[in-house]
């Protein structure tokens, strides 16, 4: 048994085989074209655990993209859904991330997510999946790939393709940072490569981009404030 303590959680409750069904289905809804609207306002998003309680936690930031001051910050918590499972990572993190999102007042004009959006096996990882759930320009950024890939350059900007097992380019290998691994950059929805990567570099001072960086301490910060 793994710190995960799965006493609770039943195989029976989730069907693999109808959930790879629902993702390939709602694949075929993805937009990858942005806009082009002036993106004043970035958010970002991540999770957290309290395994021994059993609970997930996630939290929103938004910024003002230029200045990075922070506007907005909520959180909710819930119970684990499920399990984590490669490749559906949406029907794990979404449902606390939509309660966490009902709390803001307004949205960002575009989201970053830690996870991959259509650099997925169903081109529907949680980025793709969050955003044509709650109709969010989304970008995906991993920091490990589904799929093989050849390194870019060392240099911070260098960039390599990223393909899925089927040879279509889903995302952009990107080093944010001189001489350190680089990240895995796909769009979510209502977003395209190039602009999505863009993003990224721009707002990475370190490997993540710094919404991404904050999001995440703050997540990590949920349950170790109410230990």
């Amino acid at each position: 048994m793994n710190k995960e303590s799965w006493s609770f959680w039943k195989i029976g409750m989730f069907n693999l085989n109808k959930a790879k069904e629902a993702q390939q289905r709602l694949s075929n809804l993805i937009s990858l074209e942005y806009s082009g609207k002036p993106i004043k306002t970035i958010g970002a998003v991540d999770c957290s655990y309290d395994f021994s309680r059993q609970l997930i936690a996630a939290v929103v930031v938004i910024l003002e993209i230029n200045s990075l001051r922070l506007l907005t910050e909520v959180e909710s918590q819930d119970r684990i859904p499920l399990p984590y499972i490669p490749g559906f990572l949406n029907f794990r993190e979404a449902p606390v991330i939509f309660k966490a999102w009902r709390k803001l007042a307004s949205p960002p004009d575009v989201l970053l997510v830690d996870g991959n959006g259509i650099a997925h096996p169903r081109r529907m990882g949680l980025a793709s999946y969050i955003g044509l759930l709650l109709d969010q320009a989304t970008i995906g950024c991993a920091k490990s790939p589904f799929f093989p890939y050849q390194p870019p350059a060392i240099e911070r900007g260098s960039t390599s393709p990223f393909y899925n097992d089927r040879g279509e380019q889903v995302g952009l290998c990107l080093r944010t940072r001189t001489g350190i691994k680089p990240v895995f950059v796909s769009p979510g929805h209502k977003m395209d490569i190039s602009t999505a990567a863009r993003i990224v570099l721009k707002l990475a001072r370190y490997r993540l981009p710094e919404p991404l960086r904050l999001a995440h301490q703050r997540a990590q910060q949920v349950f170790r404030s109410k230990s």
